[in-house]
C-alpha cells in the first residue's frame, strides 16, 4: 500500500508545473479519489490541497529569487491564471508577496517533498533564504576532527577549548559582513558524510578576501550562492537535526545541489539539551528543474 501511495506521491510531484488529474493519482495509489483524499490528510496531517500549494510555492519560491522569469510566467508555470493568484498563493506560503521576495532575498518557507514510509517524511516546513554572497576569507584555527552524529563532538569541543584570548581577539578584529560574529567551518575531507568520517573543523571569523592573518589559519571561499537556514532548539541535537533535514529532505525538495565549500555555523554553545538559536550556511547551486524524482 505504501509504494502505491509514494507512487502516487511521485506522480502529484511530476504535475505541479501543470494541471494535476487527482482522479489519475488515486488511481495509482490504488484507491478513490475521495479515499486518496482522506487517507493523506490523516497520514501527512494536513489536507492534500495545502500540500499540492506549499510545494507549488517552494519550487516558484526557488524560481522568483533566481530572477530569470518574470512573475507572471512563474504564476503561469505554477497554475496561476493571474498574477494576483499567484501573488496570494505565495504570500499564504510564505509570509511575502513575490515582489518583495524578489526585491529582498527575503526569507521564506521550503516544504519538503513527502514520502511515506513507517513514518512521514516532509510533514515539517523548514525557513531559509538564498544569499548571493562574494568571496571571503575564513580566519581562524584548523583542526582535523571525526563527525559525530550524535551528541557532543569531543574533538571539537576540544578545539575550540584550546584557542587562547589573544587568538579570539585577533579574530573578532578581522571579521567583517555576513555570517558576522565567531563562526565554525565544515570542509569534508572526503565525499563520505558517514559517523567517524574526518573533516577540516574550523573556529573562526569571516573576513575581508585579502585580510591578513598572523598567526592563524586561512580558507579562502569563492563568491557564489549560499541557503541559509535558521534554527531553535536544543544544543547540539538540534543542529545535528538540521544538517540532518537539510540534506535528507530541503535537497530533494528544492531546485538547488550542495557544491563545494565549507559549511558556516554560527551557535551560542550553551549546556546540553539547552534551547540556543543557530544560523547554518550551505553553499548551493541551482540545478534549474524541478526538484529531484
Amino acid at each position: 500500500m505504501l509504494e502505491r501511495l509514494n507512487q502516487a506521491l511521485d506522480h502529484l510531484e511530476a504535475c505541479l508545473g501543470g494541471d494535476i488529474d487527482m482522479a489519475e493519482v488515486a488511481r495509482i495509489a490504488a484507491v478513490s479519489e475521495y479515499h486518496f483524499r482522506r487517507l493523506f490528510s490523516a497520514l501527512a496531517g494536513m489536507p492534500l490541497p495545502v500540500y499540492v500549494r506549499r510545494r507549488r510555492m517552494t519550487l516558484a519560491g526557488a524560481e522568483v529569487l533566481a530572477g530569470e522569469l518574470t512573475l507572471l510566467d512563474v504564476a503561469v508555470r505554477y497554475g496561476y491564471g493571474s498574477g494576483e493568484a499567484f501573488a496570494r498563493a505565495f504570500r499564504s506560503v510564505h509570509g511575502i508577496g513575490p515582489g518583495e521576495a524578489r526585491r529582498t532575498g527575503a526569507v521564506l518557507t521550503a516544504q519538503p517533498r513527502m514520502s511515506f514510509r513507517v513514518v512521514v517524511e516532509g510533514s515539517t516546513s523548514m525557513r531559509y533564504r538564498i544569499v548571493e554572497k562574494a568571496s571571503f576569507r575564513v580566519v581562524g584555527r584548523k583542526a582535523t576532527v571525526p563527525l559525530v552524529h550524535e551528541g557532543v563532538n569531543a574533538a571539537a569541543a576540544a578545539h575550540v577549548a584550546s584557542l587562547d584570548e589573544r587568538a579570539i581577539v585577533r579574530m573578532k578584529a578581522l571579521a567583517g559582513g555576513e555570517p558576522a560574529g565567531i563562526l565554525s567551518a565544515v570542509v569534508h575531507l572526503s565525499g563520505s558524510r558517514e559517523e567517524g568520517a574526518e573533516v577540516d573543523y574550523w573556529v573562526g571569523v569571516a573576513a575581508q578576501p585579502a585580510a591578513e592573518a598572523e598567526g592563524l589559519d586561512t580558507l579562502d571561499v569563492p563568491a557564489g550562492s549560499w541557503a541559509v537556514f535558521d534554527n531553535l532548539g536544543p544544543y547540539p541535537s538540534g543542529l545535528q537535526e538540521l544538517w540532518r533535514d537539510v540534506f535528507s529532505q530541503w535537497f530533494p525538495s528544492n531546485p538547488y545541489a550542495s557544491r563545494p565549500g565549507p559549511e558556516l555555523l554560527l551557535t551560542q554553545p550553551v549546556e546540553v539539551g539547552a534551547e540556543t538559536s543557530s544560523q547554518l550556511w550551505i553553499p548551493v547551486e541551482r540545478t534549474g528543474g524541478s526538484a529531484a524524482a
